[in-house]
């Protein structure tokens, strides 16, 4: 009777699954949380090192494009500069080859004038 008191008991028993069993005969371990690399104020400080960074790099980028602007414009304005000193040089000559005397004689004689001695002063100096 014995023998069938603990069959009894055995069947009596409900049969759990292998895995089941496996998980119950573990002990309860406290599921480990992944570490952070980095804390929410340490996310937020890269993000404001990051958008600094960023605002230095577009005034600088700004800075040299307005600079190089000013270059071309400073090149072209003396391009100019020479090109008008290089006409004055140019209206220079002409002015010192047309007011020679010979030149101024021949002139003179072409529009009829004569030289007449008595009006004739001369100027010290130069």
């Amino acid at each position: 009777m014995a023998v069938r008191a603990r069959q009894t008991y055995i069947q009596q028993q409900p049969e759990l699954p292998q895995q089941q069993q496996q998980e119950q005969r573990l002990p309860v371990q406290p599921k480990k949380r992944k570490a952070k690399y980095f804390s929410a104020q340490e996310k937020f400080l890269f993000l404001v090192f990051a958008i600094v960074v960023a605002s230095f790099a577009i005034s600088i980028l700004h800075t040299q494009g307005e600079i190089q602007t000013l270059s071309m414009e400073i090149q072209k304005i003396e391009r100019d500069i020479t090109e008008v000193n290089n006409n004055n040089t140019d209206l220079k000559v002409q002015v010192s080859e047309r007011s020679t005397h010979q030149r101024i004689w021949e002139k003179a004689k072409e529009l009829g004038l004569t030289l007449n001695e008595k009006n004739v002063k001369v100027v010290p100096g130069e």
